[in-house]
């Protein structure tokens, strides 16, 4: 089984979990997140009702990025096994667009490891995402939040743009 997926297809959970504890008797924590669609985006301007959500990557390269993302996570936190499936096309509210599972001999490792990982995803992977509101589709930029939340990894990301309330 490949540890990464980029797909247009759902995903099971129980066939992923059941997948990557098999054949391996030290596995003593599984751990995962799931990212789902929501229906509505909060932006400054105020909560605006999401539609659809697109999702764009570079094929060969998300991969590969995601790939060696899982290697550090493996010798941070001590992890067993990673398994990473991200959706992209057209997705509607409630729908699941990721996936992050591992397993290692202990809960903290896991925890730690499934975090590290999503913290990775939101910020570095090579992904776009698209949301199509009343107003119209516009791009979603990159959260300052989540840029802070990979730095608590001794990681940077500067992705974002941080926003003030108004002029200087």
């Amino acid at each position: 089984m490949s540890r990464v997926s980029i797909q247009t297809q759902d995903f099971d959970l129980s066939t992923e979990v059941a997948a990557l504890r098999a054949g391996d008797g030290g596995v003593g924590a599984v751990a995962s997140f799931i990212g789902t669609v929501r229906d509505r985006h909060s932006a400054e301007s105020g909560a605006a009702a999401v539609s659809a959500m697109e999702l764009e990557h570079y094929p060969g390269m998300t991969e590969r990025s995601i790939e060696a993302m899982i290697d550090e996570a493996c010798r941070r936190f001590a992890l067993r096994g990673a398994r990473v499936i991200h959706r992209v096309g057209v997705l509607q509210p409630g729908d699941q667009i990721v996936l992050v599972a591992v397993s290692s001999s202990h809960r903290g490792d896991a925890f730690q490891g499934c975090e590290f990982l999503m913290d990775y995803l939101k910020t570095q992977a090579p992904f776009w995402k698209k949301e199509t509101t009343p107003h119209g589709a516009h791009w979603v930029d990159a959260r300052v939040a989540d840029d802070r939340a990979l730095a608590r990894w001794g990681l940077t990301a500067g992705n974002a743009v941080e926003r003030s309330a108004g002029p200087a």
